[in-house]
């Protein structure tokens, strides 16, 4: 239910028009819908800075379009996460007007209607590598769909730190900063040092042997010494965008 919808609601509450047990069952009704399988949390957008997003991994196809759908009528809005390319087809095939990123593995539809205030700032969306992109993408693609304003740097690792000088006075315009690194995931520390504001990293699954899948950026990333750096689970770029959104809108 959206916020005008729920005001006019509390009003007719208000005027008598409707009892409080019948209000109540509306609310309800409209926060979550029981689909037998599962239980869809509609109502998340007005209680939290991100909607419900479907995790795709896990689920069938006939679960994914059937939740899919629920969304996308009540909200206007649904994403799918870790979306795998047969699924993104079936997606696309049932929701044409969608947008499917393979390398995200994410499946957008809809749209997310509330004007975005300009005033907020904008968000710096780094990585390492290209490497490091299915995860920077995936922060990349939310926020895109909640109208945050975004500026990618990708593939400025400390590997060829130089690269990072060329485009240090463009990223020190952003509010936030997020950092995708794998390997030995140094470069966090390097922008914690020279950036003043919010930092989120976000290790990757990218590296050898030894990289252990991510935990051994993710083990960096907490060791960094440059203090105040907030560290999000490994190739989460779902969490660093959600994260964005409750410093950038979380008060209003």
């Amino acid at each position: 239910m959206e916020r005008n919808s729920i005001e006019a609601l509390l009003a007719s509450l208000r005027e008598g028009g409707i009892t409080p047990e019948e209000a109540l069952k509306l609310l309800n009704s409209h926060l979550t819908s029981d689909l037998g399988f599962a239980r869809v949390d509609t109502g998340r957008g007005i209680t939290a800075v991100l909607p419900e997003v479907i995790l795709a991994q896990g689920k069938s196809s006939e679960e994914i379009l059937k939740i899919t759908e629920n969304l996308l009528s009540r909200n206007g809005l649904a994403i799918v996460s870790r979306v795998v390319e047969n699924q993104g087809k079936i997606l696309l095939e049932a929701f044409p007007s969608g947008r499917y990123s393979q390398r995200a593995g994410l499946f957008v539809t809809g749209e997310f209607n509330e004007l975005s205030d300009r005033s907020e700032g904008s968000v710096a969306v780094v990585s390492a590598g290209t490497s490091d992109l299915h995860a920077a993408e995936e922060a990349s693609i939310i926020l895109e769909t909640m109208k945050v304003e975004i500026h990618r740097f990708y593939d400025i690792g400390v590997a060829g730190i130089h690269r990072l000088s060329e485009i240090l006075p463009r990223l020190r315009e952003s509010s936030v900063c997020i950092v995708f690194a794998g390997m030995d995931a140094a470069l966090p520390s390097v922008i914690g040092g020279l950036y003043r504001g919010p930092v989120l990293a976000v290790p990757t699954s990218t590296g050898y042997g030894t990289a252990f899948g991510g935990v051994t950026a993710l083990l960096s990333m907490l060791n960094s010494c440059s203090p105040g750096i907030c560290v999000m689970n490994i190739d989460n770029g779902l969490g660093a965008a959600a994260a964005v959104l409750r410093i950038l809108r979380g008060t209003e």
